[in-house]
């Protein structure tokens, strides 16, 4: 698919960690799981893409995965858009999918799963190949 191309031409300098962080892309979160459905994983977000725009090569968020050895292993993407952003009924779209909403974060969300696919599919929430036991 031509924009899952695209975001991983984006995101390929991100797949070191420092870079992300660097780039505006500080730790977020703890590593994030739904067992036995599987993980997100890690979540590094960059606040300065919070708004109602979506554009594939510009994810909000990286998530990676904490190996054995320490460092982060770059997973997938999610888009955001901060409800109290979005002005419409229906939900927004980006990849041809409407993002979820989870009202508890105040947020529309869509993960895809492009440097670790998942068993679920691109769009999953959960990935069961990404772990946080290490």
């Amino acid at each position: 698919d031509r924009d899952v191309a695209r975001v991983r031409t984006a995101t390929e300098r991100f797949k070191a960690s420092d870079t992300a962080i660097a780039a505006g892309y500080p730790r977020h979160t703890d590593c994030v799981q739904n067992q036995p459905q599987g993980a997100m994983g890690f979540h590094f977000q960059n606040n300065a893409l919070l708004d109602a725009t979506l554009d594939v090569e510009k994810p909000e968020v990286l998530v990676y995965e904490k190996m054995a050895d320490g460092t982060f292993k770059l997973n997938g993407v999610e888009y955001l858009v901060p409800i109290a952003a979005w002005k419409h009924e229906e939900a927004p779209t980006i990849m041809g999918q409407k993002l979820k909403r989870a009202d508890s974060l105040g947020i529309w969300y869509l993960h895809v799963w492009i440097w670790e696919p998942s068993p679920s599919r691109i769009f999953s929430d959960w990935n069961p190949r990404v772990k946080c036991e290490k």
